[in-house]
């Protein structure tokens, strides 16, 4: 459904109807292929990009919302919802700042910085990976500020990449927590989610994720420069891959044509890593896996 109204507003909006199938398909997907090299930018549309991050956003949050959604006829189950919440906060806040770094640069004026800086931030930010400019072109601290925006990722039960932002939302309680937890060191203080408490084996889950995430992250980076590349472009590279965002920074901001057959092994790899959330790829290399 979500799918068919895509193609829907895409087709309402400029496009034609094989451009509209086809990235409606890659929209709702957050897969971010296009049928013009130069992605969405092709279109030169504001209302195309429009309905773009409309729907990138959808697809985004978790899917379990949009059928309680559909359901019971209400968006409180959103408006509820601590990890929606929390995602939308950073895109929304990243997206003023990321405004306020290209007018100070003097890269856009005001209403084409807010534009540039809300398609960016959201296509980045939900690993869907559209462009309509070339943002690792963008001075200063932006391009590196937006592309840590893929390791978030979009929300839990989403068809968006990166860690997701209910494992962040945890870490950053967490971490409040502890803080707490040495002025008051004999207070309880629960980490909670939609006014739940998280047992302790999940937040035991969440940090082993992260633990996991960063040393295969290191790994693969490391790896990536003995290929010969520069950090930033290996450090790109294992972040658009593992976090399935596509583009990249420095070698790779345009494609992955010039790097070595060695890297593009390795970071098959990390694509499969970051699409199967580590954990259920690096079961089949376990040896208690395969005994009887």
């Amino acid at each position: 459904g979500l799918t068919v109204a895509c193609a829907a507003s895409y087709f309402v909006a400029g496009m034609t109807v094989f451009d509209s199938i086809c990235h409606s398909f890659s929209t709702i997907a957050i897969g971010g292929f296009s049928t013009h090299d130069s992605s969405i930018g092709f279109f030169e549309s504001p209302l195309i990009e429009a309905v773009c991050v409309i729907f990138m956003l959808i697809a985004s949050l978790n899917f379990a919302l949009h059928f309680f959604t559909l359901k019971e006829k209400t968006i409180r189950h959103y408006l509820r919802d601590d990890e929606v919440k929390f995602f939308l906060s950073i895109v929304f806040v990243s997206i003023i700042l990321v405004t306020l770094l290209l007018l100070s640069e003097s890269v856009y004026r005001s209403t084409t910085a807010l534009r540039m800086s809300i398609f960016e931030v959201v296509s980045i930010f939900t690993t869907t990976g559209y462009t309509t400019a070339g943002f690792s072109s963008w001075p200063s601290i932006i391009p590196i500020f937006i592309f840590f925006g893929a390791f978030t990722g979009a929300c839990a039960g989403s068809t968006g990449g990166g860690m997701k932002a209910i494992r962040v939302l945890l870490i950053w309680k967490q971490g409040l927590r502890e803080v707490h937890r040495l002025i008051h060191p004999h207070a309880m203080f629960p980490v909670k989610i939609n006014h739940r408490q998280v047992p302790s084996e999940v937040m035991q889950a969440v940090w082993g994720f992260f633990s996991i995430y960063v040393v295969i992250f290191i790994f693969m980076l490391l790896a990536l420069m003995l290929t010969g590349l520069d950090f930033l472009t290996s450090f790109s590279a294992v972040g658009a891959t593992i976090n399935n965002l596509g583009p990249g920074l420095g070698g790779v901001s345009e494609n992955y044509a010039n790097i070595s057959d060695s890297a593009k092994i390795l970071l098959c790899f990390a694509m499969a890593l970051g699409r199967l959330e580590i954990f259920t790829l690096l079961v089949l290399f376990s040896p208690m896996f395969w005994k009887k």
